[in-house]
């Protein structure tokens, strides 16, 4: 790692919770910084503390971190496998610190069919306790911006897709534990600019996913985008449109410190037997991006 450990940003990937000990040693080389281990809906029955000292002993001595742990599910529903997704957070915000990270990750899930505002009232009854539980343990709930197919009126994941649904979770739970996991991609197939909103939600920012999109105006410009033609496409960075030296740049001087950890498995060209290649890509792309750690002189 050399001096980019002294870096305040670092470039890192997503890995899968349950193998994540067993990926990060095969992956390492290349010159990932951090990892951000990430369950889908549930914990799967893992050991998390097991885990832990499995995926500490995988990094030791490597200068990579932990930049964030990671479920995603609904945890506002009221089947059994809901039920599983909120016994995974309180899990991961209860052990993150034994993976040296502060930052726990997720979906706020949302009311099953209903609207964005019908949906508040359950989101406040799970997560007030939630920021509370991450307040005493200093974990901060960063929320990821998916829209999973959902909108303002309807869904089946997640409500923390839209700016405006921002003021009404933040008004809702007002805590400076709870905040944003925020990437570029989501912004623009929403075809909304994604630097304005950085600055202005930066205080709320707490992990970045290192994802991007790449827009095509002109099959807007001859379908919409309600047609059967598709007008945007995630990529992996430095294959997209975002200006990720802007990016990065807002983030410092915002005082952002944590990591921009890749979300892999979108991207339509470099997927398959291809994906590792792209991440390596991007991970160098966007190192070039934020450059190099150099230490002043005394």
């Amino acid at each position: 790692m050399g001096n980019l450990i002294s870096d305040t940003i670092r470039i890192g990937t997503l890995v899968q919770g349950p193998t994540a000990a067993e990926t990060i040693p095969q992956i390492l080389p290349h010159g990932f910084e951090s990892f951000a281990p990430t369950f889908w809906q549930t914990l799967g029955g893992v050991d998390v503390k097991h885990l832990a000292e499995k995926v500490n002993a995988a990094m030791e001595g490597s200068g990579a971190v932990i930049g964030a742990l990671g479920i995603f599910g609904n945890p506002l529903g009221d089947e059994e496998l809901d039920r599983e997704t909120l016994s995974g957070w309180k899990i991961l915000i209860e052990n993150a610190h034994l993976f040296g990270t502060s930052v726990v990750a997720g979906f706020t899930g949302r009311v099953r069919g209903k609207s964005i505002p019908d949906s508040i009232p359950a989101f406040t009854k799970v997560f007030s306790p939630l920021a509370a539980l991450a307040e005493d343990h200093g974990v901060r709930i960063a929320f990821e911006n998916c829209a999973m197919e959902g909108n303002w009126k309807t869904g089946d994941w997640n409500i923390a897709h839209n700016p405006d649904a921002w003021e009404l979770m933040f008004d809702a739970v007002s805590s400076d534990n709870i905040g944003l996991e925020w990437e570029p991609c989501h912004q623009m197939t929403a075809l909304i600019d994604p630097l304005p909103q950085l600055r202005k939600w930066m205080g709320k920012i707490f992990h970045v996913h290192g994802k991007d999109a790449s827009i095509r105006h002109d099959i807007i410009r001859d379908h919409g985008i309600q047609g059967n033609q598709i007008f945007a496409y995630h990529r992996t960075p430095g294959f997209g449109d975002s200006n990720w030296v802007e990016i990065i740049s807002s983030l410092r001087q915002g005082g952002f410190k944590g990591s921009i950890d890749i979300e892999g498995w979108h991207d339509p060209v470099y997927r398959e037997e291809l994906e590792m290649s792209g991440q390596v890509y991007g991970l160098n792309y966007l190192k070039q991006c934020r450059g190099s750690y150099v230490p002043n002189p005394k």
